[in-house]
């Protein structure tokens, strides 16, 4: 995708939009935010036109009195102004995309959630924790656990929640189909969810690539990553199904 078409769906160099967002890594959002170099941070906020409350909170030492989505704005800044965000249907190690995703993992907090959705022959799967979806906080006595990485895939893909009961047309009782590769339980998980699907835009790091040949003999690209945010889209996907 050409960077002046990407630059329109990402809206840099605009207001930042007002998302109605769907999940947002505040463990990732932290981490990162706690890397931007200090003397970057007021550039990073008026390129963004953050509101100047936010220019000179972003220069205190400790980000305690921003919001999460100050720094989500920051963090977003500094991803698009330093590093190389591609889109889904061609990552990099952060990719953008808009896709008619299929959410798993509401009904328990303390475990992954799974969103998936197709672009035309590109399927993505975004993993990470469901304690990071909005409006579905775990307790606080609650011992945290991540779910951001390829592992923590492997492991759902293996043993599913049993909160997840009732979400796949067609699942071995237990287990998600385990023959063949991640990409290719991947692309089964997808195929299989049945929780209707909601357009979405997301920013995510970049996990795994790979191809897969359906039964039907349609090579699927297949983009595995880990979400910083994912929130509803103003935009029709043009993919929204195999």
């Amino acid at each position: 995708m050409v960077q002046a078409e990407l630059r329109r769906r990402c809206g840099r160099g605009l207001i930042p939009p007002m998302r109605y967002y769907l999940y947002v890594s505040t463990a990732k959002v932290d981490m990162l935010y706690g890397q931007i170099p200090q003397k970057l941070l007021r550039r990073l906020a008026v390129e963004a036109k953050l509101d100047l409350k936010v220019v000179s909170l972003a220069l205190q030492a400790s980000p305690s009195e921003t919001t999460t989505y100050d720094r989500l704005d920051l963090v977003e800044a500094y991803l698009d102004r330093e590093h190389d965000v591609s889109w889904m249907t061609e990552p990099a190690a952060w990719f953008r995309g808009e896709a008619a995703l299929r959410v798993a993992g509401y009904g328990d907090p303390d475990g992954p959630t799974l969103m998936t959705g197709y672009d035309g022959d590109t399927v993505v799967a975004l993993i990470g924790s469901a304690d990071h979806l909005i409006g579905h906080k775990a307790a606080p006595e609650m011992h945290r656990v991540g779910f951001s990485g390829l592992p923590a895939l492997f492991r759902l893909l293996q043993d599913t929640p049993p909160a997840w009961e009732g979400q796949f047309e067609v699942r071995a009782r237990g287990r998600m189909p385990s023959r063949g590769s991640v990409t290719e339980n991947v692309l089964r998980c997808a195929d299989s969810l049945t929780v209707p699907p909601m357009n979405c835009e997301f920013l995510a790091r970049h996990l795994l690539r790979d191809t897969v040949t359906r039964p039907d003999g349609r090579e699927v690209t297949v983009i595995v990553g880990t979400p910083l945010f994912v929130a509803m889209s103003d935009q029709v996907p043009e993919g929204t199904g195999a």
